[in-house]
């Protein structure tokens, strides 16, 4: 299960991502992402309650970062040592900012 709550300032966007993002909950994510990503310049991913990501998570999370490029950009702010020891062994966490 994954809970997703957004807070919007202007054109800023953080979501707070709460339980596990995986192949049956990745698509829940590109729906909301999806429907308001144009007008967003920059968009944080809280991952302070994230328990675990998958491939199809991080599938989302660069089709994500790619249509921020160019704009104010994504970063991943406080996730857990496990998620961003799958960041550092996939490579991703030298494409996307996880601070």
């Amino acid at each position: 299960m994954l809970n997703i709550n957004k807070e919007q300032d202007g054109k800023k966007l953080t979501i707070l991502l709460e339980g596990r993002l995986d192949t049956t909950t990745a698509p829940a994510l590109d729906d909301e992402l999806f429907a308001v990503i144009d007008g967003i310049d920059e968009l944080t991913f809280d991952m302070s309650k994230l328990e675990y990501i998958s491939s199809a998570g991080l599938r989302s999370l660069l089709s994500a970062h790619k249509k921020t490029s160019g704009k104010g950009g994504m970063k991943i702010i406080n996730a857990s040592s496990e998620v961003k020891e799958i960041f550092d062994i996939t490579g991703f966490s030298q494409i996307l900012t996880v601070v």
